[in-house]
């Protein structure tokens, strides 16, 4: 890793931390009843991994921005990767690691970004091994169940959460 993006990781931890209420009072919502997850299908093919590559690309040009949009199994695997020119480089891998994320925790990451940025209990997401808890993986479902999982990056996360949605909204 470069002197970089070591420090470029070091401040954005540094901002998320001290952005964190220390002692707060919150009020938690009533839970919503629990749903069953979603099982796991057959993995994605080539073809259709494509099909929800492409949109994500073509969202992300149409609004000026340069992404990297990466598609895994149901194992994690890499089944299709794109980078667009002049994405910065550290996103390559932050979209293969928002899609196995997805894949593996069959949830988009948005929701561990949420549980972390609410601090408390929601901290403990720090020591899940192989959560990417940023904004911009979404797991690929078809027929009801998960085929695999879009991961995209390159902008803020909510840039990346919408080239993900337009990708993944094409399969269902």
């Amino acid at each position: 890793m470069s002197h970089k993006i070591a420090m470029r990781l070091a401040v954005a931890a540094m901002i998320l931390l001290c952005g964190l209420p220390i002692a707060k009072a919150q009020t938690q919502p009533a839970a919503a009843p629990a749903q069953a997850p979603l099982p796991y299908g057959a993995a994605i093919s080539l073809e259709n991994a494509k099909k929800a590559a492409a949109p994500a690309i073509a969202e992300a040009e149409k609004n000026h921005w340069t992404m990297a949009v990466a598609i895994v199994d149901t194992s994690g695997n890499l089944v299709y990767y794109e980078k667009m020119d002049n994405t910065q480089l550290g996103s390559a891998n932050v979209a293969v690691d928002k899609a196995r994320t997805a894949a593996a925790f069959k949830r988009p990451t948005k929701a561990f970004q949420d549980v972390l940025a609410a601090g408390g209990d929601g901290l403990r997401v720090v020591t899940l091994k192989g959560v990417t808890a940023v904004e911009g993986g979404i797991p690929l479902v078809m027929d009801g169940k998960i085929v695999g999982a879009i991961g995209v990056s390159g902008g803020a996360s909510s840039q990346d959460g919408q080239c993900a949605k337009v990708g993944a909204d094409v399969l269902k």
